[in-house]
């Protein structure tokens, strides 16, 4: 079942690419992301009180609140950087130069977190860091 949720993440994605590049051409950047921030807290905070998830909030350790916070501000950093390049540059080269971030999740799975790296996950990495230096090499 964890394909159908990746290959949903993958087409709203896509369309996300389509939607910011359209709505970033007559504004800041930064004020884009903001926007599209607001309407992610509210959504995902909209889905934790009809789901009742809301309760488990007292019970997150530490160690989980710091590694979210940690990701929270690098999902920020990303966003910045994602909406600033789409500003400037071609969706149809933004989007898949920012997937190279699939390339450096498998090594620093690899490395961080001991996942094994089979030959055929390697190679995708590979094929994919490729791909990348094609769109950004002349």
């Amino acid at each position: 079942m964890w394909w159908i949720y990746a290959l949903l993440s993958a087409g709203f994605a896509a369309l996300t690419a389509i939607f910011a590049k359209i709505g970033v051409a007559d504004i800041p950047s930064n004020l884009a992301t903001a926007i599209r921030t607001v309407i992610i807290l509210i959504m995902a905070w909209a889905i934790v009180l009809a789901r009742g998830e809301y309760k488990n909030f007292g019970a997150i350790s530490k160690h989980s609140m710091l590694f979210l916070v940690l990701s929270g501000l690098a999902t920020g950093c990303s966003w910045i950087f994602y909406f600033k390049a789409l500003q400037v540059g071609k969706v149809s080269q933004v989007a898949p130069v920012d997937k190279l971030s699939v390339a450096l999740t498998i090594i620093l799975a690899a490395v961080f977190l001991h996942e094994a790296l089979t030959w055929k996950t390697a190679i995708g990495a590979g094929l994919i860091i490729a791909g990348t230096l094609v769109l950004i090499l002349k």
